[in-house]
């Protein structure tokens, strides 16, 4: 074993001399990491999309989180399509503004990676890309074509605009801006585009990196053509397959992402933009929505994957997603519904989840320990390092090349295995030379699928050592000038560290101690202890408490009610609140459900936070303070229990809600009026207002498949989102038997057609979790006798849903999807003219800029502003949303009710939108929150019948609109839709005021 030691410190790399490719000192990296103000930073972020959450004032709750779980950075997505919605037009407005978000990120103490694209991917329509473009452009997406080139510039300099005054230079939270997304590096027009964007990037005053995502082992964009400043590779390891979340990707030991960045940008830290954190869920009724996500990237996933992304010797990682949000309105590309949840580490309702407490024990380390910002890659298990007792544990080795700190990151050899592993390893310590631990335990425990991280040579606080740990590492700091370290483990097995004690011990009164046993190391370490916890361990035990140390140890569950929020020192510091860079300050608290500031004035320290029930609160501090209060109420201290944690710095207290939460109830939704919203029907409709659908040529590059000639795509005419309707004209002769219509509208569309008043049927497009995906058909409808009136004007009426447009594929143009109908042929006849009519206005002159072009269709009650508050229904006819259309028509209705609601001040209630009637009733609804549309349920297709909505949007002391857009795809069906209001949690909250922004009717702009 000695001279595999001797063996592997040849193996050491140099450091790389540090490089500045970008334009400030402030922002600079080496082969190791990143480098801030002078200091190594780890980054560790999660990605947030402001856009899938429109409520700015929400905006620090997520971000408190993040910073709450240790993490120091978010990752954030730009729309182009939301902030550029018209040619010429640059909206950063409301939720679209990006100085929130910056303010946000300062105030929280959260590094930013701006992600503006164009091209986003993300889930979203076209990628992100405006869809004006889509038919305003010939030339190819994301190429050096000069009309794209020309279409970018506007937004793109926006973006510029906005960051400029929030780089950390000038004192902001942004230290990078991602070039595009996901791309290939040839042919050359894709090369020269990125340059193109980096050249406006570099002529401007942005001085920070400009960074890459390559999809997978591509090596794009490291050298050559285009190439940016710093590279990294986004990886999905654990696939989509959220059906069947008990089968995992095994790790492939002989092929690492290691070895590939040895091989491509060895000079660069290795960087994850995206590394899988989640995944999102795709229509229909085998997909088995995000529950079964949520065990494919749970808790266990993030243990050993996230483990071998530090196997890796990653030293940025951005984790995808750690809040998902909403895809409300016509955000969604075709593959997803409204619900972006992504099974993240917070969900849609932004509560916390158990893949949250995972990823914060996992990042409270990353931030205590300074040793594992730099280290070297050593070896693992298939490069010689034959440390292991068994060879079912695989294990490699990073070392810190200063301190000489070892990193042993253990896991199942076969990582999809759920069986037990016990082993031992034989590691290298300054102390006590070559050891094979555990000494007293039996053995390391790995339970099926775990990964653990086993220590040598560790410094914690000031100057304090831990000789080796099998335990891991929650938390080491200074706290009042002692050194402190918190370890954890899973109570199912022992665990076994040994360190130096140091100080003069406090008496402690441990009721417990049969937990853990202390022994002294052999003669040649005297000053090593070794302790022994033994299995069982299910609550916070004091190991050793003195005038300079305190050593804890808890199980996983009460480690994660542990927080360690940064205290603010110099209040005149602009990065007072970011760790490492203007403080190093932190306090521990253990119990609430959350900590989201800590600030000590003098001797007063005040909590903000939440509850989820009256809690026991653990705090250890400085002992100077004298007064402790929790969202403005003072906590009373138990003495004797505070001294069971530390006599000198403990405190043990209760904080209790300010209100019962069980005093929230919610109204059934009564009440409800109706209105037909399909006049189209009528044979005195008049469309003359309407845009006459008569191009002949277009620019979207999918031609028509037959017809006249006539391009029938909505994004010519400027509708490109939501419902479209299609009205077409013929003069009966009196031999047209049959209509052949192709509608194209993406991956699980449905168009209805009519001759005249007269239903002919519904096509419908398909998709089947991921599979059997269908967003054209090809139908012929038969026309009934007695529905033709010959000599005189026909119309044939197609209500057509548009998914969204397509992601770029194969090709970039892809985006530019030809939603319409892509082929029109009349039996015996031909069509005189073609009329249709999307949003109120297209993308050019839509009225509800708050909202934006993302939020309506083109449903006459849409078109009329139904769905906004304060639209009069008076006079409507009365009809219960659960009676569905008069007659159990095929057709379109609107629904509208008001509520109120009366939840007290400083409760986070949220609340869903629920329909919970059975599964498979042929409609769709577009459900509309205070003018919002935050759901498209389709009630034969599926999954997703629950649509949570947050304040902001719902006014949780006011009244509040829901209008409910019904359409009764078949006729003589049950179709009965039954929506309710669901509670889904209440907590006891420090989130701010959150404003609404939710304007009511207007008759500007409106028909």
């Amino acid at each position: 074993m000695v001279q595999n030691f001797k063996i592997l410190l040849l193996a050491a790399v140099l450091t790389i001399s540090v490089q500045s490719l970008s334009r400030t000192e402030d922002v600079i990296f080496d082969n190791y990491s990143l480098i801030l103000k002078g200091q190594r930073l780890f980054l560790h972020s999660g990605e947030f999309h402001t856009f899938r959450l429109p409520i700015p004032s929400l905006w620090p709750d997520i971000l408190e989180k993040v910073k709450a779980a240790g993490f120091n950075g978010i990752s954030v997505y730009t729309h182009m399509g939301l902030l550029n919605p018209t040619p010429g037009v640059i909206d950063m407005d409301g939720y679209r503004s990006l100085q929130p978000l910056f303010d946000a990120a300062k105030a929280t103490g959260v590094w930013v990676i701006l992600r503006p694209g164009t091209y986003i991917n993300a889930e979203t329509t076209a990628g992100g890309i405006a869809h004006w473009a889509t038919s305003e452009v010939s030339g190819r997406f994301r190429t050096n074509a000069s009309d794209w080139q020309a279409a970018w510039e506007d937004y793109i300099n926006a973006i510029i605009k906005a960051t400029i005054p929030n780089q950390i230079n000038n004192g902001g939270p942004v230290i990078a801006i991602q070039i595009d997304n996901e791309y290939n590096q040839d042919p050359e027009e894709q090369a020269e585009y990125f340059k193109q964007l980096e050249e406006v990037y570099r002529n401007s005053d942005i001085v920070v990196p400009l960074t890459y995502n390559n999809a997978g082992r591509g090596a794009s964009f490291i050298n050559g053509t285009g190439a940016v400043d710093l590279y990294g590779m986004d990886s999905y390891p654990q696939g989509a397959d959220c059906a069947n979340p008990r089968t995992w990707t095994p790790i492939n030991n002989n092929d690492s992402d290691h070895k590939y960045h040895m091989k491509v940008n060895p000079s660069q830290p290795w960087f994850y933009p995206e590394f899988q954190a989640g995944v999102f869920d795709s229509w229909g009724p085998n997909s088995p929505g995000y529950d079964g996500c949520r065990v494919l990237t749970g808790t266990d996933f993030s243990r050993v994957w996230n483990r071998q992304v530090w196997a890796n010797n990653a030293k940025l990682i951005n984790y995808y997603m750690f809040y998902g949000g909403t895809s409300w309105g016509a955000l969604p590309y075709p593959g997803v519904y409204t619900s972006y949840d992504y099974a993240a580490s917070i969900s849609e309702s932004r509560e916390l989840t158990s893949k949250y407490d995972e990823m914060k024990r996992q990042a409270m380390f990353i931030r205590s320990s300074r040793e594992f910002v730099k280290t070297n890659w050593i070896g693992d298990s298939s490069t010689g390092l034959n440390v292991s007792s068994s060879l079912n544990a695989w294990v490699t080795l990073l070392q810190n090349p200063d301190t000489g700190t070892s990193f042993y990151i253990v896991r199942n050899k076969d990582s999809t295995s759920i069986g037990t592993v016990d082993f031992k390893l034989t590691v290298q310590t300054s102390d006590l030379g070559v050891v094979t631990v555990p000494t007293v335990a039996s053995a390391i425990t790995l339970g099926g699928r775990q990964s653990k991280l086993v220590i040598t040579d560790y410094t914690f606080g000031a100057s304090s050592k831990v000789a080796y740990s099998t335990a891991q590492v929650f938390f080491a700091g200074v706290i009042d000038g002692r050194d402190i370290l918190f370890l954890y483990g899973d109570p199912a097995h022992e665990h076994e560290f040994a360190l130096h004690l140091t100080g003069k011990p406090n008496k402690l009164q441990n009721e417990k101690p049969a937990l853990f046993q202390i022994s002294e190391q052999s003669t040649n370490a005297p000053h090593v202890t070794t302790v022994n916890l033994l299995e069982g361990v299910e609550q916070l035990v004091t190991v050793y408490d003195s005038d300079t140390m305190l050593v804890l140890y808890a199980d996983e569950a009460t480690t994660a009610t542990f927080w360690a929020p940064t205290i603010a020192v110099k209040a005149d510091d602009q990065f007072k609140n970011y760790w490492g860079i203007g403080t190093n300050d932190t306090i521990l608290i253990g119990g609430p459900y959350l900590v989201r500031e800590a600030i000590i004035t003098g001797t007063t320290l005040a909590l903000r936070g939440d509850l989820k029930e009256d809690a026991r609160i653990t705090i250890i501090a400085p002992k100077a303070l004298r007064s402790i209060s929790w969202n403005g109420q003072i906590i009373t201290a138990d003495l004797t229990a505070s001294s069971h944690i530390s006599p000198s710095s403990g405190f043990i207290g209760q904080v209790s809600t300010k209100t019962s939460l069980g005093g929230v109830h919610l109204p059934k939704l009564t009440g409800w009026k109706y209105k037909d919203s399909l006049p189209e029907l009528q044979h005195t409709f008049d469309d003359s207002q309407w845009t006459t659908a008569n191009h002949t040529s277009t620019k979207i590059p999918w031609k028509p498949n037959f017809g006249d000639g006539r391009i029938l795509y909505g994004c010519d005419y400027g509708f490109c989102e939501n419902t479209v309707l299609w009205r077409g004209h013929f003069t009966a002769n009196g031999n047209e038997k049959s209509v052949r219509l192709s509608i194209n509208g993406g991956t699980a569309f449905a168009g209805s057609v009519w001759l005249n008043d007269v239903f002919l049927g519904t096509s419908f497009g398909n998709s089947s979790d991921g599979q059997h995906m269908q967003g054209q058909t090809d139908e012929v409808f038969n026309l009934p006798i007695n529905a033709v009136n010959v000599g005189q004007d026909n119309v044939v009426t197609i209500v057509q849903d548009n998914m969204g447009l397509d992601e770029t594929g194969a090709s970039t143009d892809y985006s530019k999807s030809p939603r319409g109908i892509r082929g029109n042929s009349l039996d015996n006849n031909n069509f005189t003219r073609w009329k249709v009519q999307g949003k109120v206005g297209g993308y050019r002159a839509f009225p509800d800029k708050t909202r934006g072009v993302m939020n309506e269709g083109g449903l006459s009650g849409e078109r009329k502003g139904w769905h906004l508050p304060s639209f009069q229904t008076s006079e409507w006819e009365a009809r219960d949303l659960s009676q569905g259309l008069p007659n159990s028509a095929a057709g379109v209705g609107f629904f509208v009710t008001t509520f109120k609601l009366d939840i007290p001040r400083g409760l986070d209630a949220m609340i869903s939108f629920t329909f919970i009637e059975p599964f498979g009733q042929p409609y769709r609804a577009f459900l509309f929150i205070n003018g919002w549309m935050m759901g498209k349920r389709i009630g034969n297709l599926g999954p997703q019948a629950k649509f949570p909505v947050h304040e902001g949007i719902l006014d949780y002391r006011g009244e509040n609109t829901v209008a409910v857009a019904l359409w009764a795809m078949i006729p003589n069906v049950t179709i009965a839709p039954d929506l309710q209001l669901t509670l889904d949690s209440v907590y006891d909250t420090g989130i701010r005021e959150v404003l609404i922004n939710n304007p009511a009717w207007s008759s500007e702009g409106r028909e």
